[in-house]
């Protein structure tokens, strides 16, 4: 007689997924993985605003041969999808970052890792063969920020994303409440640095980091991220076609459309709103990544039609850490190339070049 099946191998969708890891993750870190800023109002209409793209699907298309597979900076990867950055993973996890980056490995997917990780890049990068990029601030020491530039370079990080819209911590107040901190026996490895900060005292993120980040951030401190490394810079936070066109005239070689998850600035659009406007700002001449509400693998399709060369997942990769692991991770990536494999097929199309090349006249807004 075959083993009951786990509550893992039961969960159908990411929702699932959610709701083992809210009764896995201690309540202050799962409160902090959910919250968005203020009222949360970004965070409820990031994921209503995919919603409301319809798909008009083609039909009488042969798609018995289908592929998602797609091209990154240079490397093949089999969907357009990433492991979007989010902080603090073993919170989720004892295995955490590293359990992230096996289940990327396995599905030959990119991982973006957060400069707040509670592992070390190099440890991060040794556990993965796929592409591995890395988010980074610029600190007010911009001679710290250099060297972890240089270091993660030299450990093989191949892009970075750098974040645009953090000048100061938004406020979320659900970590107030609970006076969330940095857990003790957790450190910001990475971060850390002798005689300087570690961020490990204060309440709230702001209280514990602000000195990770700089209000007086410029794109010529782009220009100067980029004079420190050969590797791709992605200027992560955008929402405006001109700031993605600022960003590629400062050298950066990739847009991420995003609102940080809708935890700094309430009252920001929906990336899904604004998606199709800033790729075209970049068309041809940078790498349009989204994130902000993508639970599905229509969402994907959605975005790839808006005209993004990747969709990024943060929250579905904690839940899927808090449920189990690794094999969380796995199951909520497989969740999702699964479901855009299928929409390919519902939607009449063969692959990613044919969901680009229909554009908008395969996904539009509603009425």
């Amino acid at each position: 007689m075959s083993a009951p099946a786990s509550p893992l191998d039961r969960a159908v969708n990411l929702a699932d997924l959610a709701d083992l890891a809210a009764r896995a993750i201690e309540p202050t870190a799962w409160d902090y993985y959910r919250s968005g800023a203020w009222d949360e109002t970004t965070l409820a209409r990031s994921e209503a605003a995919w919603r409301e793209l319809e798909i008009h699907f083609r039909g009488m298309v042969d798609v018995s041969k289908r592929s998602g597979t797609t091209d990154l900076f240079g490397r093949s990867v089999p969907c357009p999808l990433v492991a979007a950055p989010t902080a603090m993973q073993r919170m989720a996890h004892p295995d955490g970052e590293c359990a992230t980056a096996r289940a990327c490995s396995a599905a030959g997917l990119p991982m973006c890792l957060s400069s707040l990780s509670t592992t070390s890049l190099e440890e991060v990068r040794a556990a993965t063969t796929a592409p591995l990029w890395m988010q980074i601030y610029l600190s007010q020491d911009r001679g710290f920020t250099r060297s972890l530039v240089e270091r993660a370079d030299a450990a093989g990080i191949e892009a970075f994303a750098v974040t645009a819209d953090t000048p100061v911590w938004g406020i979320r107040e659900r970590d107030m409440r609970n006076g969330f901190r940095v857990p003790d026996g957790l450190r910001i490895v990475n971060l850390e640095r002798p005689g300087g900060p570690t961020g490990h005292s204060g309440v709230g993120i702001g209280g514990a980091l602000s000195w990770t980040i700089d209000a007086t951030l410029t794109w010529r401190d782009v220009e100067q991220l980029v004079s420190w490394t050969g590797k791709p810079i992605l200027v992560k936070g955008l929402c405006r076609p001109d700031d993605c066109h600022a960003a590629v005239e400062s050298g950066a070689r990739g847009v991420w459309i995003s609102n940080h998850g809708g935890r700094q600035l309430d009252g920001a659009p929906a990336t899904a709103d604004v998606l199709a406007s800033c790729a075209a700002a970049v068309r041809g001449r940078a790498t349009v990544v989204v994130d902000g509400g993508i639970r599905r693998g229509t969402d994907i399709l959605r975005a790839v039609a808006l005209g993004a060369d990747a969709a990024a997942v943060g929250r579905p990769i904690l839940w899927g850490l808090g449920a189990g692991g690794e094999a969380g991770v796995s199951r909520a990536l497989a969740m999702l190339r699964g479901e855009f494999e299928l929409a390919m097929a519902l939607a009449g199309v063969r692959g990613v070049d044919d969901i680009r090349a229909l554009g908008t006249d395969l996904v539009r807004r509603r009425g």
